[in-house]
């Protein structure tokens, strides 16, 4: 085995055991450093990691770039590469982390468009009232079980957390008493955010059919401590993938008059938006976004220029 990728080997083992990382994080850095690894393999003469200069870097990222990829793809790569040389310096394996001198794609800004908190309501209204998602049952289909769509809506778009983290709940995440569902995001760092109304009607509405569902497949243990939303099928652990939350709110979108680009995250970024709009501190989404920065917060103050433009047409004296 390579130098190139011992090293590449032992940083991933780091990355997954002693930082935290989410499964998701460590394939994707598994990925790229491992691709990188390879690389340097072919174009290291002395096959040394301490050998290996920002021309490497930028090599490799030409590379990517003739194979097709984009700025944000050819972007994460750079960002991969960055960690893992940032742990090599800071193991003393190299002297320097020569990706520090390799500038980073710029990608160009697209503002996702966002639903309506018009349309949003009308969805959640119409899964309110059991409609379902009019698809009838079998694989894929979102009218297999009303009562989980439902759920499902409620909690991406009522409490903006991610799809891993809707998938990770458990029914112990949920503390009644509190009004809060305890969501375990990225890097396992843990926050609460509010359990509204409406997202509680609908977990009342689910749980006893989640209950017959596991009583009946021979399951009861799970009940009470098991994972919130189920698959339909009830193998393994029982626990609804991402994939099928995603095909789930794409397949109720479509049927509800959405965009066909609508996913679990639009609905995440839907929250932080519209409570923006309602004038919602910034601080206080960051924090049940759990967003790590302000920054990255910040992102949904582009989405509301608009409403920010239509007010200042209607209100400021000065304004044609």
């Amino acid at each position: 085995m390579s130098e190139f990728r011992t090293a590449a080997d032992g940083f991933l083992r780091v990355l997954g055991a002693e930082r935290g990382a989410s499964e998701h994080t460590v394939r994707a850095y598994a990925r790229e450093v491992r691709s990188f690894a390879a690389f340097l393999g072919e174009g290291v003469r002395s096959g040394r990691i301490v050998d290996v200069e920002h021309l490497h870097i930028r090599g490799y990222l030409a590379v990517l770039y003739d194979k097709g990829l984009g700025k944000a793809s050819v972007a994460r790569a750079l960002a991969a590469i960055r960690s893992w040389f940032k742990w090599l310096a800071k193991e003393g394996k190299v002297a320097q982390n020569p990706a520090l001198l390799v500038s980073t794609p710029k990608r160009p800004r697209h503002l996702p468009r966002v639903p309506s908190a018009e349309e949003l309501n009308g969805v959640l209204d119409s899964l309110g009232a059991g409609q379902g998602a009019g698809l009838g049952a079998g694989k894929g289909n979102s009218g297999a079980w009303p009562e989980r769509e439902r759920v499902i809506f409620e909690l991406l778009y009522g409490c903006g957390i991610r799809n891993s983290e809707l998938c990770a709940l458990d029914m112990r995440s949920v503390r009644w008493g509190d009004e809060v569902v305890l969501i375990r995001g990225k890097g396992k760092k843990e926050r609460l955010v509010p359990l509204g109304d409406a997202a509680a009607a609908a977990l009342r509405q689910y749980l006893p059919g989640r209950e017959t569902r596991l009583s009946a497949a021979g399951k009861a243990a799970l009940i009470a401590a098991g994972p919130l939303l189920l698959n339909l099928k009830m193998r393994d652990a029982c626990r609804l993938t991402t994939r099928s939350v995603g095909r789930i709110v794409k397949a109720i979108a479509l049927t509800r008059g959405l965009a066909a680009d609508v996913h679990p995250h639009t609905l995440r970024h839907a929250f932080g938006t519209h409570m923006l709009e309602e004038g919602a501190d910034l601080r206080a989404i960051q924090d049940m976004l759990g967003h790590e920065r302000l920054s990255t917060t910040q992102h949904y103050t582009r989405s509301t220029i608009g409403q920010v433009q239509q007010v200042y047409d209607k209100t400021h004296p000065r304004a044609l």
